[in-house]
């Protein structure tokens, strides 16, 4: 079993997606599309809806294209055309392996079912192992006519470069936070808005499938435990052991904008101070100690996050990082 595609939404209403759209749209209308296009998407930012619509783009069997109506069209937007193949992660793997770029190889060197295009879509592309991608490579080395590998990789850097010197390049920058909230106030439900983006980053795409109430309720639910911890009480081990259980990515989250406040009011930085650095000077008055503890905290809790596709026992690591509050 594979992750779920993208969830289709109006693309024309992405603003911050429209430079890219154009751009491809131009090179498929003059006849100049590209072999393999890599997409550096940002997290929440959409590179995944503009992989599907670059497939719709080149499915489409309307005249002004994608129209988003035709039986092509409609075939891509759920997952069933037969000239579309999608690789993505299995259940429960954190790489794209070499059998999968081997399968959709042998698919590729099949005719198209429908005369045209054939397009596969490869998501997230980064997460190609070193034999998935080497295998990649002869394909993108000897392509196939009228077909379109498009690689969507919010770390396009680890991937080779040979790879990337064979695919065009498309960079999507994540929107504003007046665009996010724009778009999120059309598409999203009531709430909060810009606080879940506080904690997430500008990234609407994946705000809108969250609950900005209860994202709210599990934000106060985080602080009040993590004042608990670092004012003597509360239990680490049972608080890690729930934390684990449920919302762990967006509990991190929550504790990363928690730790980097209490940095900025021990040093009297302002809100708009992002470079917090453990040799900044505490002004007058302010011990050093605590300062220097929260900023190793800190960089515990971002090792934690980085560490989190490995084989670690999550609970217990997460406790030593909480009593180290105390």
């Amino acid at each position: 079993m594979t992750a779920p595609a993208a969830a289709p939404f109006d693309i024309d209403a992405v603003g911050w997606l429209a430079q890219a759209r154009a751009r491809i749209a131009a090179s498929v209308a003059q006849d100049r599309a590209p072999q393999a296009l890599l997409v550096h998407d940002a997290p929440g930012a959409g590179g995944s809806q503009l992989a599907l619509w670059v497939a719709r783009l080149l499915l489409c069997t309307s005249e002004q294209r994608p129209c988003g109506r035709c039986n092509g069209c409609q075939a891509v937007l759920h997952e069933r055309h037969p000239d579309l193949m999608e690789l993505r992660l299995e259940e429960d793997s954190q790489q794209i392996k070499v059998d999968q770029v081997r399968a959709l190889t042998q698919e590729l060197a099949l005719a198209s079912h429908q005369g045209g295009w054939r397009v596969a879509l490869i998501d997230p592309a980064d997460a190609l192992n070193r034999n998935a991608a080497n295998s990649l490579l002869k394909t993108l080395e000897e392509p196939s006519p009228r077909t379109l590998l498009v690689l969507v990789a919010q770390q396009p850097s680890r991937l080779p470069a040979t790879i990337h010197s064979r695919c065009l390049r498309v960079r999507i920058n994540p929107p504003s936070r007046a665009d996010a909230l724009a778009w999120l106030a059309l598409h999203g439900s009531g709430g909060d808005w810009n606080a879940v983006l506080d904690l997430i980053g500008d990234a609407p795409l994946m705000a809108a499938a969250m609950d900005p109430v209860a994202v709210g309720q599990l934000r106060d639910e985080t602080v009040a435990a993590l004042r608990e911890l670092a004012g003597g009480g509360g239990d680490a081990a049972a608080t890690a052991d729930r934390w684990t259980r449920s919302g762990l990515e967006l509990r991190l989250a929550c504790f990363e904008k928690w730790l980097t406040e209490r940095i900025r009011g021990r040093l009297g930085a302002t809100p708009d101070s992002v470079k917090l650095r453990p040799g900044s000077h505490a002004p007058g008055g302010i011990t050093v100690s605590n300062p220097v503890r929260l900023f190793e905290a800190l960089d515990r809790l971002r090792d934690f996050r980085a560490s989190l596709a490995g084989s670690m026992n999550r609970s217990l690591a997460l406790e030593s990082l909480l009593r180290s509050l105390s």
